[in-house]
């Protein structure tokens, strides 16, 4: 929403209110006024809408107390793997003014996700050495929290690499276990805390916890005036995920652009 529909998402800000269309098409409205919301909670690839403060984006999210940020670096940007997405360098310099915007380095969670694995020719490649770039440029600006998790190749990501030929590979347990790994190591050399994404087999890896991307207790904490909201986790996601309870403003209907290969939400790629 941030990227390709900060105009909606200003104007539903505004307007203290948000009519979401669920994936079975019906319809629900959630209350948008400060005195409803603990924090808000946005995903992006590229955050410069938010900075630029396009269609007052910016402006309509100071009302609020809290706003943390996820932002997903894969080292993929540009690639023909996310082919609309910014180059990693070119996120890295949004991050800077986002620390600012948000107060502290510690409402913000860069997620390394997903790791992917695919072949040109006879060569297996993957972004999984991006890792090492990346971690010391986060260090040095004060970001903490890391998540991953390995690409999931779900039947509607098969069909698209299929007919794009993408030749991904999806690896072994053991190899993904020998990835996780290695970036546990590059972690620790960061003093970085890395958190396994709906995928426990990884968090029994030492260094690695299950992550809880939207994490009631750590909103709570970070709350400016430490409010506490649930910690109850969230029954509609994955057996495997650890969020805590929120509402979803998001909907299906507003397809990305961002064009990821390995994405198993956007159906119109």
């Amino acid at each position: 929403m941030v990227a390709f529909f900060p105009r909606w998402l200003s104007k539903v800000l505004e307007e203290e209110r948000a009519r979401v269309v669920g994936p079975s098409r019906h319809t629900y409205t959630v209350d948008l006024s400060p005195e409803a919301v603990h924090t808000i909670v946005l995903w992006s690839k590229n955050f410069s809408n938010l900075i630029e403060d396009k269609y007052g984006l910016g402006t309509a999210l100071q009302k609020y107390d809290q706003l943390y940020l996820h932002f997903t670096i894969t080292g993929l940007g540009g690639t023909f793997i996310e082919k609309g997405v910014p180059s990693p360098l070119a996120a890295l310099t949004q991050l800077v003014s986002l620390i600012d915007i948000v107060g502290t380095p510690k409402r913000i969670s860069v997620r390394f996700d997903p790791v992917v694995y695919w072949k040109e020719g006879e060569e297996v490649r993957t972004n999984l050495s991006s890792f090492e770039k990346l971690a010391p440029e986060l260090a040095a600006l004060g970001i903490k929290n890391i998540r991953f998790s390995l690409a999931q190749w779900y039947g509607k990501a098969v069909r698209r690499a299929a007919r794009y030929g993408f030749n991904y590979v999806d690896p072994s347990e053991e190899e993904k276990k020998k990835a996780a790994r290695s970036l546990s190591q590059e972690a620790k050399n960061w003093k970085l805390r890395l958190y396994a994404c709906s995928q426990d087999f990884l968090s029994k890896i030492l260094g690695i916890q299950p992550s809880s991307c939207v994490d009631g207790k750590l909103l709570s904490r970070l709350h400016p005036s430490q409010e506490e909201v649930s910690a109850k986790k969230d029954r509609s996601q994955r057996s495997e995920c650890r969020c805590t309870e929120s509402v979803d403003i998001g909907s299906y209907t507003q397809s990305c652009p961002h064009s990821c290969l390995y994405c198993y939400a956007n159906p119109r790629i």
